[in-house]
């Protein structure tokens, strides 16, 4: 069953809005260079369920390539964009992928979903929230 919720989110997809991204990245803590790239990157997310139930997930931007694979629920070490060291866990909750950073006793959650067959990314770090926007690049 899982799985099954998991494939929604297969896909390439394309970032078409973003919305209060550079408060979030103030948030979490990210110097002015690194939120100046992420601010001008316009990511394309690739997400893909494996055997074994391993999903990942490679953001492919003009200045880096990221990717992470992993299986719901369970812990693992994640580099961030910015270059955070932190530790992560993706689960599926109410057919929503939530991933959870925690580093250096804070803790950053994203929340992916589709609506209207986008895909809508809310990350948030206390009281900030972005949201991010993408649509199936087909």
């Amino acid at each position: 069953m899982e799985k099954t919720m998991a494939e929604q989110f297969v896909g390439k997809w394309k970032m078409t809005s973003s919305d209060n991204f550079d408060e979030y990245m103030k948030a979490v803590g990210a110097g002015f260079a690194s939120r100046q790239m992420a601010n001008l990157a316009k990511p394309s997310l690739s997400i893909a369920v494996h055997e074994q139930g391993f999903i990942s997930m490679k953001a492919v931007t003009t200045f880096k390539t990221l990717e992470i694979k992993f299986q719901l629920d369970e812990e693992f070490d994640e580099t961030t964009a910015d270059d955070r060291k932190v530790r992560t866990t993706v689960s599926l909750v109410d057919g929503k992928l939530i991933q959870k950073q925690t580093w250096e006793g804070k803790t950053t959650i994203i929340e992916r979903e589709i609506q209207d067959s986008k895909m809508i990314a809310k990350c948030i770090m206390d009281d900030v929230i972005a949201i991010r926007t993408y649509e199936k690049d087909v």
